[in-house]
């Protein structure tokens, strides 16, 4: 039988969590212990990274609608294509 790993949350680490150790490696290690970061604008910047989620998932919605549009604009032109190669048109 193998050897099973013995490995708690806290001996793996995210890609994020390596992000923030390089930023600020003070930071992430008072994380890592459980203190919350403090900071008057810290509310303000959690809206505004809502709306700026918000703000991308409409976009998301608008390209897939541009993509369905563009589609259908290829289909039309195929046809039109083939109707004026069978001579329907003209």
């Amino acid at each position: 039988m193998g050897k099973r790993s013995l490995l708690k949350k806290t001996d793996v680490l995210s890609a994020s969590e390596i992000g923030q150790y390089i930023y600020c490696s003070c930071a992430w290690q008072l994380q890592r212990c459980g203190y919350e970061p403090e900071s008057p604008f810290l509310e303000s910047g959690k809206q505004v990274h809502v709306a700026m989620g918000n703000k991308i998932d409409g976009l998301e919605d608008k390209m897939r609608y541009s993509r369905l549009l563009v589609l259908l604009g290829f289909v039309v032109l195929c046809v039109a294509f083939l109707l004026v190669l069978f001579g329907v048109i003209l």
